[in-house]
């Protein structure tokens, strides 16, 4: 009874503290920058209300949709996955979206960006429907092996855009979508991650079927579910967002893995349940270390997803070596 009444009242503060903590992030999102802006300005209009709505403002928003749905991405991966060690940036998707734009680039060099992510979803979602084939066939007994054959499996698929992009000296622009950086976001580069945002609600839609996912396909079927159409859906929500995500503002590593394995020790496994609030992590921590790449050398920047790799190494080990009190790798 104890433990229910903690658990309850940890779900509480954590419903109470996430928004306002991230409001914070907003208001300081807005007003740092090499610009100089304060809030009279941007009440006075004129030069700093430019300043925020065609720099500061879809900045923000573009790190809060990125944070948000990539962290709802790597959820609905780790309960298809079973596994907890496993994001879109250890699973083979992220590079198969940047392998696809390569040969995108390469072969419809004139297309629109529209048509270049298209080619960068399908890749993605067939790179990340290998990965789950190849996973299927671990041992289950090893959920550790999981993230290795990810990682291992990712590098290869990067070696090979690595090759291609060498060859054909797109070696700069691929270390543009390896990087996730927010420095170049202005208003018309990044509404294309509001769709991002609408797969995370039609994430949530279906969320309970996700977490019937987790249980296995026996599990899953024994239930009345429709594994494989639950399963394609799955596979397609999370190489859309990937996609979307690596054709804007590049990779962001490590926010899929951390982001739901943390909400998951605070709040439990039902998907439902913790969807919304893997969401607002994930958007305060990706907005929180943009605020920092953009401080640690003012008036330079640190890109994004490099102060999250950071970060997120740090607190992946954590997650490998430290006791969870409802086994993180059970899902395996």
């Amino acid at each position: 009874m104890a433990a229910a009444d903690g658990h309850r009242r940890t779900r509480r503060a954590a419903r109470a503290l996430l928004p306002a903590m991230l409001l914070v992030l907003i208001l300081a999102s807005l007003l740092v920058g090499s610009g100089e802006v304060t809030v009279r300005s941007i009440l006075a209009g004129g030069e700093g209300l430019d300043l925020v709505l065609i720099s500061r403002l879809p900045r923000t928003l573009a790190a809060l949709l990125a944070g948000a749905s990539m962290a709802v991405a790597g959820t609905i991966l780790q309960m298809l996955a079973r596994n907890r060690f496993v994001e879109p940036a250890m699973a083979g998707t992220a590079e198969s979206a940047a392998l696809g734009l390569i040969v995108a680039t390469l072969l419809l060099p004139d297309a629109s960006i529209l048509a270049k992510m298209t080619a960068s979803s399908a890749a993605a979602l067939i790179g990340t429907a290998a990965f789950l084939w190849i996973v299927n066939r671990l041992p289950p007994t090893q959920p550790l092996l999981v993230p290795l054959v990810g990682i291992i499996f990712g590098g290869i698929l990067m070696s090979i855009a690595t090759f291609i992009a060498y060859e054909t000296d797109l070696l700069q622009f691929l270390s543009v979508w390896l990087n996730g950086e927010f420095s170049g976001v202005m208003q018309g580069r990044y509404e294309l991650l509001w769709l991002s945002g609408l797969l995370a609600l039609a994430a949530y839609a279906i969320a309970d079927q996700f977490t019937i996912v987790g249980l296995g396909r026996d599990a899953s079927i024994s239930l009345g579910l429709n594994y494989r159409q639950v399963l394609f859906a799955g596979l397609a929500i999370v190489a859309l967002i990937t996609a979307f995500t690596t054709t804007t503002i590049g990779m962001l590593p490590f926010v899929g893995l951390v982001v739901p394995n943390i909400v998951s020790r605070f709040l439990g496994d039902n998907v439902r349940a913790t969807l919304p609030a893997v969401a607002f992590t994930g958007a305060g921590f990706v907005l929180a270390c943009d605020l920092v790449g953009r401080l640690l050398r003012y008036p330079y920047e640190i890109p994004a997803g490099t102060v999250f790799g950071v970060i997120g190494t740090i607190v992946f080990l954590w997650l490998l070596f430290s006791p969870s009190p409802r086994g993180a790798g059970r899902h395996a």
